[in-house]
């Protein structure tokens, strides 16, 4: 049904036009990058420098809160489609790891829809949403490292990578946050592509991933910043559920000092290095920031020299975020802003409201509508997103009464989702943190759990935005929970989520 939606509206796309013609969008995604690692953001570490980054902030609009996915593939699926993972029909995971797989028929994506209605479309980076990496389908241009494809080269996050040149595999060293970042300067300035058509961009970095690498002119630049330990690395956590002892990355050593627990990593991070002190952690991440933000710099600069920066509208997030430290956790995937938040920047200079903050939650599906609002392209098949238009034209007052939902299902999507809570319901868990629907209404976040026996979670952002205090539990918020529970089920309902009828019973009541 969706394959013939998808084509049906292919002669009727357009896109609209501004004074200065039809707007390019140019996204650049990062991976693995908490909010926490920009220094535009207040929540920012000590030593946190990104003058480029922040430069961007000061052009557009800053958003508090956004919420892009639990971890890599469902991240990238959700912003290919426009939909949470429980409506993304067919994506899997096959093979070895990280081979995933999906069926184009059944799970097209957004970027088909921008070449068919007139744009070149262009992808330099990385890529993990199925071994179909989409070159001629999705993508006029191409050069990707295919994680999935290559599974022996897929801890290749900084060199030595298995590209593909529109097509064609080439084995290329160098470090790859800089060779992506030339790659796409050239494509900015021309070069690849014609010049009488917009143009999408999607530029993934795979920085800041685990083996978290810094380019060697970086190396040591924050090892003298001062280090904060966060309040609940060890614990103990009281009234947060018990998973959280089965996911601790951190301990104290002989001498007293917070470091890495050795075993348990799953996604090859700098987990395994030997004795990896805390703050050695958080200076090498900071290091390997800096390569990217040099990186933002250089595509900014590139829009200005060709021209086309007032006619770009450029947005600038992270896959999901990564705890480092907070709850215990070295890792993302957990319903918490360390684990899931991630940095959200969008900008237009001429066209968006410059140096603004908005603090109304949004996630990876209300991307897909504004980019599809923005560039009049309709999308045939339903999206989960709303168009944030409204909220980049008035960041700080516009009328915009949606709470913001989020989910993790592990490495399943759309039917298999409920076929595994029906079938097992223990199973819903993905590297010990189980499935979860979250709601983040402004002020509270409210967390439901989808493997049976785990309690529910509510949290006051404002008193508490280090998520501390599960106030679930507290009878005074009773009227709250009550009401962030209903908003919940209602955006289940409004997604078509056919695991609502399969929630397991609410452990706390």
């Amino acid at each position: 049904m969706l394959r013939a939606a998808f084509f049906l509206f292919f002669g009727a796309l357009t896109h609209s036009l501004t004074a200065a013609g039809p707007q390019n969008i140019l996204f650049i995604l990062s991976d693995d990058q908490s909010y926490k690692t920009l220094s535009s953001y207040p929540e920012a570490l000590a030593g946190v420098h990104t003058p480029a980054i922040d430069a961007l902030a000061k052009t557009g609009v800053r958003f508090s809160h956004a919420y892009m996915g639990a971890w890599c593939m469902p991240a990238r699926a959700s912003l290919l489609t426009g939909r949470h993972p429980h409506g993304i029909q067919s994506m899997r995971m096959e093979g070895k790891y990280p081979a995933s797989e999906y069926d184009p028929e059944k799970c097209p994506f957004f970027p088909a829809l921008l070449r068919a209605g007139g744009y070149h479309t262009a992808h330099i980076g990385k890529w993990h949403t199925g071994t179909d990496s989409g070159f001629g389908r999705d993508w006029d241009y191409q050069i990707v490292w295919n994680r999935p494809k290559h599974p022996d080269n897929s801890g290749a996050y900084y060199g030595d990578q298995i590209l593909a040149f529109n097509g064609v595999e080439k084995r290329i060293s160098g470090y790859s946050t800089d060779n992506y970042t030339e790659w796409a300067c050239d494509y900015i300035a021309g070069k690849n592509r014609p010049a009488d058509k917009p143009w999408y961009l999607w530029l993934c970095y795979g920085a800041i991933h685990g083996p978290t690498t810094p380019a060697d002119r970086h190396l040591g630049r924050h090892k003298k910043d001062h280090v904060a330990i966060p309040a609940d690395i060890l614990g103990p956590r009281p009234g947060k559920p018990d998973y959280l002892n089965e996911t601790q990355s951190w301990k104290k050593d002989a001498k007293g000092q917070i470091v890495a627990i050795k075993s348990g990593e799953s996604f090859g991070d700098v987990a395994n290095q030997k004795s990896l002190r805390y703050a050695d952690y958080i200076h090498q991440v900071n290091d390997c920031v800096a390569a990217l933000d040099e990186g933002v710099a250089k595509v900014m600069q590139a829009l200005k020299d060709s021209g086309q920066l007032e006619n770009t509208l450029v947005i600038f997030t992270a896959d999901q975020g990564f705890a480092m430290g907070e709850h215990g956790f070295r890792t993302k995937l957990a319903p918490y802003d360390a684990n899931y938040r991630s940095p959200l920047i969008i900008a237009q200079p001429g066209t968006l409201p410059e140096g603004k903050i908005c603090q109304r939650p949004v996630n990876a599906t209300d991307l897909v509508a504004t980019i599809s609002a923005v560039s009049g392209v309709k999308v045939p098949w339903r999206l989960h997103g709303r168009n944030l238009t409204p909220l980049l034209k008035n960041p700080e007052h516009a009328e915009w009464p949606f709470p913001c939902f989020f989910e993790a299902t592990g490495d399943h999507y759309g039917s298999d989702v409920s076929r595994v809570m029906r079938s097992d319901p223990r199973k819903a868990v993905h590297h010990h943190v189980p499935w979860f629907a979250a709601l983040n209404d402004g002020r509270y976040k409210y967390i439901r759990y989808l493997q049976p026996g785990v309690p529910e979670e509510l949290y006051d952002l404002h008193a508490d935005p280090e998520e501390l205090t599960n106030l679930a539990q507290d009878t005074k918020q009773r009227q709250t929970l009550d009401r962030l529970r209903n908003s919940a089920l209602e955006e289940l309902h409004r997604t078509e989520a056919d695991y609502i009828g399969e929630l397991p019973k609410l452990a706390n009541d």
